[in-house]
Order: structure tokens, then sequence, then C-alpha cells
């Protein structure tokens, strides 16, 4: 089990690491070309990687509605739950933590946002909170949908990662105007912590919002996509 926890501390440490790391670091200079489509893909890029890294290991969930929405579709024991919300939150404040201490090292640094998440005012496009909601909701059931399906023992073996790395970069690409894109709970959490807005007041949309999409998906999945060869609980996870 430490070895499970282990690795989706360093999964998600890597997911805000490296796409909240994009979004302060490189996205701030618009010379380098990167927008918020390089942002999109930098977290694809994170979770495709992790998930071949260490995906082996604990599943390679690094978000809490992965985690519950797993254990909705009977791939995941109920009994890790709280224990991998956990590593993944910890996780989350840890790679914000890091990127805080380099981000800070440049003359004149705010923080402001910090790569939060937020609705209303702190909507990159100014959306209100039902748009928000509803936004996080459909795109994270969409994920868990990609999740399941492509880790399913009748898909092709080997592409899972891929498919899901692809899949929350078009979530990127779609949301980040909207909520700048959270559909985890542990991404937003870290960030919010370091942020000069109210991110940690909205944060409770970011937690609910996520995790009723997670279960949504996991059902949509169980009761009108699964396949009849796919039941039970996979040993090989995310």
């Amino acid at each position: 089990m430490s070895k499970k926890l282990a690795a989706e501390f360093f999964g998600t440490f890597w997911l805000v690491f490296g796409g909240c790391g994009a979004a302060v670091l490189a996205a701030a200079f618009p010379q380098l070309g990167i927008g918020f489509a390089g942002v999109a893909l930098a977290f694809g890029l994170t979770v495709l990687t992790m998930c071949y890294a260490v995906g082996g290991i604990s599943g390679g969930h690094f978000n809490p509605a992965i985690s519950l929405g797993l254990a909705i579709g009977r791939r995941f024991s109920w009994a890790e739950l709280l224990p991998y919300w956990a590593a993944q939150v910890a996780g989350s404040i840890a790679a914000a933590a890091v990127l805080y201490a380099i981000a800070s090292g440049k003359p004149g640094f705010q923080p402001g946002a910090f790569a939060s998440n937020g609705y209303g005012a702190l909507s990159p496009g100014h959306y209100g909170l039902p748009a928000c909601f509803i936004c996080e909701v459909t795109l994270t059931a969409g994920f868990l949908i990609v999740v399941l399906g492509s880790t399913a023992k009748t898909a092709p073996a080997g592409f899972g990662p891929l498919a899901i790395g692809l899949a929350l970069t078009l979530i990127h690409l779609v949301s980040i105007p909207v909520t700048n894109t959270s559909v985890n709970p542990a991404r937003s959490t870290g960030v919010a912590l370091f942020a000069q807005t109210d991110a940690l007041g909205q944060l409770w949309l970011f937690w609910l919002a996520p995790l009723i999409g997670g279960a949504v998906g996991a059902l949509i999945w169980n009761f009108l996509l699964e396949p009849q060869s796919a039941t039970g609980l996979e040993k090989e996870g995310y």
C-alpha cells in the first residue's frame, strides 16, 4: 500500500507541477508561443507520462474524481479511496509549494491567480457559477468514460495512457476559458493555497462538481457502455 500511495503522491505532484507550471512559468511569456493550447498539452503530457511510469504500481489515478469513479466502476477498492485522496492532495500541495518557490525567484513576482480555478470574477472568461458547474461535471464525466473504456479488458492493450492524456488535453482546450480547468479536486487544492484571489473560497465547487462528474461518468459506463467481458475488479486499474 505504501508504494501505491507514493506513486499517487509523485504522479499528482508531476501533474500539478508540469501542468500548472506551464501556466505560471511558460504561458506568462507570450514570446514563447505556448498559450493556453500549450498549457492544455502540458496537462495531457503529465498524465500520459506518469500513467506509463507509475500506473503499474497504483493504477495512476492522480485525481480524487478518478479514484471515486473507478471505485463506482468496480475497478478500485473502496477501502483505498481515502488514502488515495490524501496522497493525491499532499502531492498537489507539495508541487504547488515547489512551483511557488521557483516562480517567486523572479523579481517583482506576484502570485495572482497562480493557475487556480474559479467562477464569476475568477473565471478566465467570467463565466457564472451554473455554467462552471455544468462544465466541470460534464467534462469529468466524459473523462471517466474515456478512462474506463480505454482501460477495459476489451480495449487495445497498452494504449490507455495515450487516450487518457489526449482526453485531458482536449478537456483543457475546451474549459480553460470557463474555469481554468479543474476536473481534479487535488489539482485545484494545491494552487488555491498560494493564490492571491478568493480561490480557496471557491474551492468547494472544484471538489463537488468533479466528484459528481466522476460518479456520473462511472454510472453511465456501468449501465450503458460496459462490455460484458469487462466487468469485475481490474488489477491494472487506470
